[in-house]
């Protein structure tokens, strides 16, 4: 008896005629995605280990990581500008590569609907792990560029649906990859690039017929060259890198980044350098931070209540740092001024303190508290920062003390703080 015959539409043969798809072109996409994948993949566990989430709920929600928790470590303070670097590379290499992965899904579309759709238990395994590639690619780049557009319509937390998400998708990637690779090495041995490159549309012609049925039966008469098709997805990364890598650069470069969802221009003086969010935006008024404000010092000897006046009038170090935060934007090294937490932690009779919890006096929401630990105290570096730049800190920037820890995302960099626990 045989098969029943494919339903009309995308499941017919004849559906798909675009004369330029095929092993090449598909083949040619996915070594770019091969490349910058496991490196998306890398940074972002990165920014995982950054925030330090082997320390529990404060610093990252994400719950029952168990195994998928084997590379969390202490996160370094040197050089101070690593997770600039990486977070950089991680949010603007996920955008850069979006037009490959719209390409790569153009040219392999007619295998989401091959007839009959099963047809062996074998098929039917690297037809879920396609479902689970597909699916997974489309919501870690979603998730990840509403993320770092500040649009926030996730159903639950960002991190923990980013993180399973993650792996999920690394996984499906993983199989895939080892199911095709050898198809691919021999697509792109088969076709001289070279050659394929300098095709226009007049002399393209389509491929030999695959067995993964990529290659149209009823071609059409092409409209774009596979020079065309490569060079258009080319350009449109190259322009979303010129339009995004700005903001992680810094420089003359920051006023390129037409993507940057933070203000480019966010004012002059000594305060004049990004934020992530307002402080009206988050509740702070000037009851939380006026002259009634103190800040409590715990730790094994008697508690310490200071007012600013008194902070100030502490020895104070100065040191050079950026802020780089989890959405890929980043400051240039501002000068911070202030208490090094090293010393608060021996006012608290701790000088070898394994941990501080920070608290804001920010009302209520996520990261009003934070955990550091050790090595992040005791970098001279590591700082409860009174002013920036000369000046006084903003309102914005924290007034009237924030902390600033070399390598720390920036939403680990508590502002508005009114108490330090330092911990053994």
């Amino acid at each position: 008896m045989g098969s029943a015959p494919a339903p009309p539409g995308p499941f017919r043969p004849g559906f798909w005629r675009s004369p330029i798809r095929g092993p090449w072109l598909t083949s040619a996409f996915g070594l770019v995605l091969l490349l910058g994948i496991p490196v998306m993949f890398v940074t972002g566990l990165l920014s995982y280990a950054a925030y330090n989430p082997g320390l529990g709920p404060i610093n990252d929600q994400t719950p029952d990581k168990g195994l998928l928790g084997f590379y969390l470590f202490d996160w370094p303070t040197h050089p101070s500008w690593l997770y600039r670097l990486t977070q950089g590379i991680h949010v603007t290499l996920g955008v850069v590569l979006v037009p490959v992965v719209l390409a790569k899904l153009w040219s392999v579309i007619p295998k989401l609907f091959t007839w009959p759709p099963l047809v062996s238990v074998a098929h039917a395994l690297e037809r879920l792990s396609l479902l689970l590639l597909v699916g997974g690619v489309i919501f870690e780049f979603v998730t990840g560029i509403f993320n770092a557009q500040l649009f926030y319509v996730f159903p639950g937390s960002f991190y923990t649906l980013h993180f399973y998400g993650a792996w999920v998708f690394i996984a499906a990637f993983a199989v895939h990859v080892t199911l095709r690779l050898g198809r691919m090495v021999r697509a792109l041995r088969g076709r001289d690039p070279f050659l394929e490159l300098r095709t226009g549309v007049a002399a393209t012609r389509p491929e030999p017929p695959d067995p993964d049925g990529l290659v149209p039966v009823a071609p059409a008469t092409p409209t774009m060259s596979r020079r065309g098709a490569v060079g258009m997805v080319g350009a449109g990364s190259l322009l979303l890198l010129v339009v995004t890598a700005g903001q992680s650069i810094g420089g003359r470069l920051r006023a390129t980044a037409l993507l940057a969802p933070h203000n480019r221009n966010p004012g002059s003086g000594p305060n004049g350098f990004q934020i992530n969010k307002t402080a009206a935006s988050l509740g702070i008024t000037a009851d939380l931070v006026g002259p009634a404000w103190r800040l409590e010092v715990h730790g094994a000897g008697p508690s310490l209540v200071l007012t600013r006046e008194q902070l100030m009038a502490m020895p104070r170090h100065i040191a050079a740092l950026p802020i780089a935060c989890v959405e890929g934007w980043s400051t240039a090294d501002q000068q911070w001024e202030g208490l090094r937490l090293a010393d608060l932690a021996a006012l608290s009779g701790l000088r070898t303190a394994g941990s501080v919890l920070v608290e804001s006096v920010q009302p209520s929401g996520p990261y009003r508290s934070v955990l550091l630990r050790g090595n992040q105290i005791h970098d001279p570096r590591s700082l409860l920062a009174l002013r920036v730049n000369g000046a006084d800190l903003s309102l914005d920037h924290g007034y009237p003390a924030r902390v600033i820890v070399p390598a720390n995302p920036g939403v680990n960099n508590t502002k508005w703080v009114h108490r330090l626990t330092f911990r053994s």
